[in-house]
């Protein structure tokens, strides 16, 4: 019947029959030339030679004779004659038949060893060395066309590295998979054979992590095409150009190159910077180290296939030949027995394919691998042979082997081991009894860094490589498909090549020629393979992809079979893209409109005189002057000043204590904090810790939970103690479901009540004990401390086990066949099972079920001695979702209540319920479900119907259970707080539906009493347009929504999915594949075109933090890939409130502020420029030049301009107290038009009035003007900072009086430019403190003004 674990075994491998007409047929002449070379010869004189074999056999065993059939021999060059030569180890003279008859032809051509290697193990084992008939049966066609006359032997193999050769249908299906993808040619990657701890003949890619945007030769011109491709990037540039031509030149032409070089390399460093630490951390990731299997021959002094000498064509020098040829074929062959087993330690990056790995509990798998085998470490420890003791049995292959060549392997193995202890780290393995004893090779992974499932997986190594000695693996070839991204799919196959190593690189490099050939037939298994090849097929149970870990106690083997890029990882995460913020978008629409009022104020001021042309310049050149003129409204210092506030930004987010561990990792987008209006967070390890725990348990008239869980521990003590002996050394008597319960020793002091609770608490707990997949194991700690752990492909699971093991029953063993209960208050063993049947839990069935058997009598019984084993009371316990077990238990009247309050908490809910059986019931039972899963046509249908009749009907209910997946520090206020703040949260997660539905309740994801709306298993297109209609109405509920509906959406309805989805508050999918989530935050993205914000912690949410406009990382218990490729990284979940409402509420609004004061100053010295232009009668002459148009924009408003980026307008306690003002950032209204113009007309005011009043009240032109005017201009900037700034800042107040003590301590050097007689004169002064108030005085008062009518949301909350 089933198995604890469900998964497919395969059976023996079966011997194909060969084809009496096939190419591959030996006939009795090829097998035994001296026996059959006189046709007359009778049955019984054959039989007589094989008696003689026999008899030579066993007189080699006694001497230590290796063999014949271990050499490998070669032939000799067109000749008839024969050397022969006798086994000299024996020392004695032997039969005919043991002489070497000839030796194979020289010119060993691909042809003969094609056929060699076919025709390999189909010889009998004590057969003697083969002699080349003459030409002339369909066998020698081949070999008479190549080489006619030609004579030698078919070597033969040792008998345990025989195999089957049979047609495999996996490699078929690989083939046809390839097929179909329509490839014209073959390339290494479409079907790959890899040589298992060999170095490959074909190039892949190097196994590691690579987050950088860049390489050293695209970081150029790619950093420069996105800078380029703003704008006013490319204006400056041709600004800057246009100072080349000598008739555009105005003033220094550093005057304009300077700025734009500065810009650009400000710019470019940074992104360089963020990419090298980008790199810094991939070096971190790929030099973890792993151990790796190293399998050295150490006989095999040259290289397969070069070791055959050429001699002459002598007697003599054949017969050297033939010695030297022997004594190769012993280093060859033997080598297989005699291989070195080491450990070498190898970096993450420098894996390569066909690497063997060997890797513990805890560690993540750095590739995507095959598992070759699997022991538990109790195995492993217990497995060790002694020193020298080689390979313990080498019959593990199922081959019969004879007894010579089992001594004179184990002699070899033993001498060489020893010499190997001196020479390498040996290796110790298992064997193969142990091996067995162990099971199928099992291990538990963690795929929740992958496919975001929190349930563990159960992997299997392959039964035909589980059985293998580690000195045999380097004999496997695998045959994989082309790398896909298709996490839950593998098809491969995995063959044992038990032929000499030459041999086998041969049959490998023809099986990879044929997969190189175009319009080549798919290769197909008979092609090659003989009758000394085993394989296997190979699928998803057998592999362990790149950031899977391991969870089982155990250690596994297992060969590198993708790497790098080619990973199931790799294929699923989206390339790395350059993320540009809103804000930038918003700037470069303004610059636009900047730069048409420039040209337009250019072309208007040369209409005004007549687009006249002079000998000097032509109308068009004046407008290009105007244009080199006003190029400071588009102030190229914008660039300059975002980047640095970009990072003042960064650096206050990583210096914050309130989000310790905080990294910006693309310190280009902190204002996209700000504006954040879809929140895409992953679920586990996101929003749980993936920690269970039982929190409530119902039984029918009663609930427990937190401090009562004690009286269920006093039922549990009472229920399992009372049965023990006075004499504490004699055994206890085991506790069976029929055992009556009483409250103490005395029977009486109970009263009834009592006793019927305590009875039905004791039930329920022995049927949470017994009715699971868990398995416990033994790990000692660092004190020596023997510890025992629980291992479970859920864990919720564990959960169950470890609240028995609290409340007094431990799960002390369990095995395919039985388990056993200890009390924890006495350690004496309770209860004994034999487990007769299991029904695992399906995402379907949502249920699952054992049929266990009670051993009777004392802790010491087992079944077969237990007493009265014919009356051994046989159960049926069974648990699962309440959906479907309301109609499996029977009638009750409380179940749906409880179920709903429990679902109200977020608890996970198992109902639990019993049957008992009858011998004859459950015989019945067996003979029926028999028969259904032999049926070829609806055979889990049958098998489902046979369950459901026989057993579930009318279970006993026991009780209720309630589990809680612990939530992360503050998750509830968190996600209530993002809500308030405007924020649309999804959840996509990998994981099951009723686990999805229950954190999003728990989570407050879902608000109390809100209509939740399921979408599950949808696959018709008209079901999915039903469900479109219902939603339509329902705009206030939550959608859930499973990954195979979400496909069908996203592929036939994706507009109208997005458009509806978009306008629910929250949205909850499930069993969603990376790409899925990359998908849907691309969509809302493109159909919005708001900012969406990606949030997850393991790898396989790095395709949707990179998809989305701000992608956060949360450094994981399982990996840092997350955190490595996203652009923020914190730690907590509740990080995120203070990095989006704080840290981005603060650059949003700084950078806005920044941005525009900074087009403001830019835009305030045109104006003055265009005043003076009119009053120069349009000519296009400079009114401030060289080092004043640079101080200007450097060290006379810089400092000042750049303090606002410390500027804060509410503090950090009102920003979280009142979210609702971050929702008035998304809406954009710090920069906007309306902003933007009203500091446009500020700006042509405030520019007016000083050009215009300096103009009037000193002069025209000169440098009296001039001085009144720039003084005043840098004055009226400097209180202008001022009257914006909200809260004061230290810096603030250094910069502004800094600034001002630099300009006028600059002054007197300012000769060139200014009348520094006038400037010390009284009439100066009062000319300044006029224009300057006039200029400043009207702005600030309709500031006031508007701020008391109207005032913004954060003067509100300040004033309560």
């Amino acid at each position: 019947m089933s198995s604890p674990y469900q998964y497919h075994r395969p059976g023996p491998l079966e011997v194909q029959s060969d084809d009496s007409g096939s190419d591959l047929e030996l006939d009795l002449e090829e097998l035994d030339p001296v026996s059959t070379s006189n046709a007359s010869k009778s049955d019984a004189s054959l039989q007589q030679l094989r008696r003689s074999r026999e008899e030579r056999r066993l007189r080699q065993q006694r001497r230590g004779r290796i063999a014949l059939r271990s050499l490998r021999t070669t032939g000799m060059r067109g000749t008839t004659s024969t050397a022969r030569e006798r086994d000299g180890l024996e020392g004695a003279h032997v039969e005919d038949s043991d002489n070497l008859d000839g030796l194979l032809d020289d010119n060993y051509n691909q042809s003969t060893r094609r056929n060699t290697t076919e025709s390999m193990g189909s010889f009998d084992d004590n057969a003697p060395l083969l002699h080349q008939e003459p030409p002339g049966r369909g066998r020698r066609k081949m070999e008479e066309d190549t080489g006619a006359s030609t004579l030698g032997t078919r070597a033969r193999l040792l008998s345990f590295m025989s195999g089957v050769s049979q047609s495999n249908p996996a490699r078929e299906v690989i083939e046809r998979g390839d097929e179909v993808e329509g490839e014209a040619e073959r390339d290494p990657a479409s079907t790959r054979l890899i040589s298992v701890g060999s170095a490959q003949s074909d190039r892949f890619p190097p196994n590691a992590i690579s987050n950088a945007k860049y390489t050293s030769w695209n970081f150029l011109p790619l950093t420069l095409y996105n800078e380029f491709s703003f704008f006013f990037n490319l204006y400056f540039l041709l600004v800057a150009l246009s100072q080349i031509i000598p008739a555009l030149r105005i003033g220094y032409l550093s005057t304009y190159i300077v700025p734009l070089a500065f810009v650009l390399s400000v710019t470019l460093g940074k992104e360089a910077f963020d990419d090298l630490s980008r790199r810094r951390r991939d070096r971190e990731a790929n030099a973890e180290s792993y151990t790796v299997i190293r399998i050295d021959n150490p006989l095999l002094t040259t290289k397969p296939g070069r070791e055959r000498r050429r001699t002459s064509d002598t007697s003599a020098s054949l017969e050297q030949n033939a010695r030297i040829e022997h004594g190769n074929a012993l280093s060859l062959d033997s080598s297989v027995d005699t291989a070195f087993v080491s450990e070498i330690t190898k970096k993450s990056r420098d894996l390569k394919v066909g690497d063997i790995l060997k890797m513990g509990k805890d560690q993540r798998v750095p590739a995507d691998v095959v598992i070759l085998k699997s022991l538990t470490n109790e195995v492993a420890s217990v497995a060790v042979p002694l020193e020298g003791q080689g390979d313990l049995n080498p019959t593990i292959l199922g081959a019969s082997t004879s007894t010579d060549i089992n001594s004179t392997a184990n002699n070899n193995n033993n001498m060489l081991s020893s010499r190997g202890n001196s020479e390498h780290n040996q290796l110790s393995t298992a064997s193969p009894t142990v091996m067995e004893a162990d099971g199928a090779g099992e291990t538990f992974i963690r795929t929740d860094q992958l496919d975001g499932e929190t349930d563990w997986k159960l992997r299997i190594a392959s039964p035909l490589t589980q059985t293998l000695n580690l000195r045999e693996l380097n004999k496997l070839l695998i045959t994989t498909g082309k790398p896909d991204k298709r996490v839950n799919d593998f098809v491969g196959i995995v063959e044992l090549l038990s032929a000499p190593a030459s041999m086998r690189d041969n049959y490998i490099s023809k099986r990879k020629g044929l997969d190189r050939t175009e319009n080549e037939q798919p290769l197909r298994q008979e092609s090659f393979d003989s009758n000394n090849t085993k394989s296997a097929p190979l699928s998803i149970d057998n592999t362990a992809w790149a950031n899977t870990v391991l969870a089982s106690n155990s250690t596994i083997f297992a060969v590198v079979v993708y790497t790098g890029r080619e990973t199931r990882q790799a294929l699923s995460t989206s390339p790395s893209r350059s993320k540009t913020g809103l804000l930038e978008y918003e700037i470069n629409a303004l610059t636009k409109i900047l730069c048409i009022l420039t040209l337009s104020i250019s072309i208007i001021l040369v209409g005004l005189e007549g687009f006249e042309s002079t000998p000097e310049r032509k109308w068009y050149v004046a407008i290009m002057r105007f244009l080199v003129l006003f190029s400071t409204i588009i102030p190229i210092s914008l660039r300059v000043n975002l980047d640095m506030g970009k990072t003042v930004y960064a650096w206050f987010i990583e210096r914050d204590q309130g989000i310790k561990g905080a990294l910006v990792r693309t310190s280009t987008i902190p204002e996209e904090l700000g504006r954040v209006e879809y929140l895409l967070t992953d679920k586990t390890g996101t929003l749980t810790q993936n920690e269970m725990e039982l929190k409530k348990i119902h039984v029918g008239t009663v609930s427990y939970a937190n401090e009562a869980m004690d009286e269920v521990a006093s039922y549990i003590r009472q229920g399992f103690s009372f049965l023990g002996p006075a004499n504490v050394n004699e055994p206890s008597t085991l506790v069976t479901p029929s055992s009556v319960f009483v409250t103490s020793t005395a029977a009486t002091t109970g009263t009834r009540t009592r006793r019927e609770i305590g009875s039905r608490v004791r039930d329920i707990v022995l049927a949470l004990a017994l009715c699971h997949n868990v398995t416990p194991t033994s790990e000692v700690d660092e004190d020596g401390k023997k510890l025992t752990t629980y291992q479970a492909s859920s864990p919720d699971e564990i959960a169950i086990i470890r609240w028995v093991e609290n409340v007094g029953l431990r799960l002390v063993h369990r095995d395919r066949k039985s388990m056993t209960l200890q009390s924890v208050e006495t350690g004496r063993v309770v209860v004994r099972v034999q487990i007769l049947d299991i029904f695992p839990f399906t995402s379907d069935s949502k249920r699952m079920g054992v049929i266990v058997k009670f051993v009777q009598g004392s802790e010491t019984s087992t079944l077969e001695s237990g007493t009265n084993k014919a009356a051994s009371e046989i159960w049926f316990y069974q648990k699962g979702a309440d959906a479907v077990m309301s109609s499996i238990v029977s009638a009750n009247d409380w179940l749906d209540e409880e179920t709903a309050n429990m679902a109200r908490e977020g608890l996970r809910t198992l109902v639990v319920g019993r049957k008992r059986l009858s011998a004859q019931h459950y015989e019945d039972f067996t003979s029926e479900y028999k028969n259904a899963s032999m049926s070829l046509q609806g055979r889990e249908a049958g098998m489902f119907r046979v369950i459901k009749d026989f057993l579930e009907r009318d279970l006993e209910l026991l009780g209720v259970t309630g589990v809680e997946d612990k939530l992360q520090k503050a998750v509830k206020p968190s996600l209530e707080l993002l809500r308030n703040a405007g924020i649309k949260i999804w959840m996509l997660t990998g994981d099951k539906v009723e686990t999805a539905r229950c954190v999003a309740v728990s989570a407050k994801l879902v608000a109390r009493g809100q209509y939740v709306h399921t979408i599950a298993k949808l696959k018709r297109k008209d079901l999915a347009q039903d469900s479109l209609d219902i939603l339509q109405s329902k705009t206030d509920a939550c959608l859930l929504i499973d990954g195979e509906s979400l496909a069908l959406f996203l592929t036939h309805f994706s507009d109208a999915f997005i458009s509806m989805a978009v306008r629910l508050p929250s949205v909850v999918a499930c069993r969603c594949s990376p790409t899925q989530k990359a998908e849907v935050a691309k969509l809302i993205r493109k159909h919005t075109k708001k900012r969406v914000c990606c949030i997850g912690d393991g790898g396989n949410d790095v395709s949707m933090i990179q998809a989305a406009d701000v992608g956060v990382g949360i450094v994981g218990k399982e990996g840092r890939q997350a955190s490595l490729a996203a652009d923020f990284s914190i730690e907590q979940f509740y990080h995120l409130t203070k990095l989006l409402v704080w840290h981005g509420r603060n650059s949003y609004k700084r950078s806005a502020k920044l941005a525009q004061f900074v087009i403001h100053r830019g835009l305030i010295i045109s104006v003055c420029q265009t005043m003076f232009s009119i009053a120069s009668e349009f000519e296009p002459n400079a009114l401030y030049k060289d080092w004043l148009l640079v101080g200007y924009a450097t060290i006379y408003t810089m400092a000042p301009v750049f303090s606002l980026v410390l500027d804060k307008d509410v503090d950090e306690g009102l920003a979280n107290l009142y979210p609702e003002l971050y929702r008035e950032l998304t809406e954009g209204r710090s920069l906007s038009y309306r902003t933007f113009f009203i500091w446009v007309f500020v700006s042509i005011y405030q520019g007016g009035i000083i050009q215009g009043l300096s103009q009037i009240l000193v002069e025209v032109s000169g440098r009296r003007m001039v001085a009144v005017s720039f003084t005043v201009l840098v004055i009226n900037e400097l209180i202008m900072v001022a009257f914006e700034i909200t809260t004061w800042h230290p810096l603030m107040i250094f910069s502004l009086i800094g600034t001002a003590l630099v300009y006028f301590g600059s002054v007197p050097f300012l000769g060139r430019y200014f009348d520094l007689e006038y400037v010390i004169t009284l009439g100066f002064l009062w000319r300044v403190v006029a224009i300057s108030a006039i200029s400043l005085i009207p702005p600030y008062a309709a500031k006031l003004l508007r701020r008391t009518l109207k005032p913004p949301s954060y003067r509100k909350v300040q004033g309560l």
